[in-house]
């Protein structure tokens, strides 16, 4: 398989992972994500707005998360977002900064 194959069949790996997501699970909650496997969407976007700008393309969190969610954070949490327990927010603390890092919030 030659190197823009490759390209492109990972683009469309990415752009089906985040259709899957933002449109048919929308009831998966970011912070069960993070606790269960290390990444959530907020992960996703910021590696797309860290590989806009290895690019020399000017982009914040939240453009990058805008583009990635197809609407605000304030649109996606007041529609799908819900309340996370002591217990979700307390692994989630450990979740993001053992793959974060403390200082990526």
């Amino acid at each position: 398989m030659d190197d823009q194959t490759r390209i492109e069949i990972e683009a469309a790996a990415f752009r089906t992972l985040r259709q899957h997501l933002m449109e048919k699970r929308t009831d998966v909650q970011n912070i069960d994500m993070m606790n269960l496997t290390g990444f959530c969407r907020n992960c996703l976007s910021r590696w797309y707005q860290e590989a806009a700008n290895e690019r020399g393309i000017e982009m914040d969190k939240n453009e990058a998360r805008e583009i990635y969610y197809g609407m605000s954070m304030a649109e996606w949490k007041a529609n799908y977002q819900s309340d996370a327990s002591p217990q979700k927010q307390a692994e989630f603390k450990v979740a993001f900064e053992e793959n974060v890092g403390p200082d990526k919030g």
